[in-house]
């Protein structure tokens, strides 16, 4: 069973990932993270990004990251770009993780572009992860060092909280993190019982 967790750019879903994470009969697909072990290690991925964003894409032989961002979070349809050449070598990987994971109860499958790169349509079930728009945003420049506009600007290509909730099985308010980790107990509970049923 294939559980997607998604939620907006500080919302906090790598806690919720790494609550999830402390099941024994849970495992847990972070697809940022995995994404980015592949820009660095995959010739196809490589050859791709250097013939769309040229040379300068690598540098060390590793993903010019500051580069390619300065470009995509400006321009929407370059960032549409990246995600087309990105996420089909994502999706590959998953499935053998998938693959090798069978014997678990679930796996969380996390990604913050779960809806935008139709990630949702192989889930069973789906996690979005809310907080207000203001904890999110100090939450953003208190990790990463960054301005509020830049934080504005990265949630401007991401879907509004509203639109991910409404698609949503389940909607984690992670405001405090007691209350969370409480919250991620009970869905746990839930989805263990499911998979009796599938």
């Amino acid at each position: 069973m294939i559980i997607g967790l998604t939620g907006g750019i500080g919302s906090g879903k790598t806690t919720v990932a790494k609550f999830f994470s402390e099941f024994d009969n849970v495992v847990v697909y972070i697809a940022d993270l995995e994404a980015k072990k592949l820009m660095n290690s995959s010739v196809i991925i490589k050859d791709k990004l250097i013939k769309e964003f040229g040379e300068v894409s690598f540098v060390n032989q590793k993903i010019n990251r500051k580069y390619i961002s300065e470009i995509v979070f400006n321009d929407k349809q370059k960032l549409s770009v990246l995600n087309a050449i990105v996420h089909p070598e994502v999706k590959k990987h998953f499935q053998d993780f998938v693959e090798l994971n069978a014997h678990k109860a679930y796996i969380i499958y996390e990604n913050a572009i779960l809806f935008e790169s139709k990630s949702n349509l192989f889930c069973d079930f789906i996690i979005t992860v809310y907080a207000d728009v203001k904890t999110k945003i100090e939450r953003v420049i208190l990790r990463d060092s960054s301005t509020k506009e830049d934080v504005k600007s990265r949630m401007n290509n991401q879907w509004n909280d509203f639109k991910k909730i409404v698609q949503s099985n389940y909607i984690i308010y992670n405001e405090n993190l007691d209350e969370t980790k409480n919250q991620v107990n009970k869905i746990h509970n839930i989805l263990t019982e499911k998979t009796y049923f599938i």
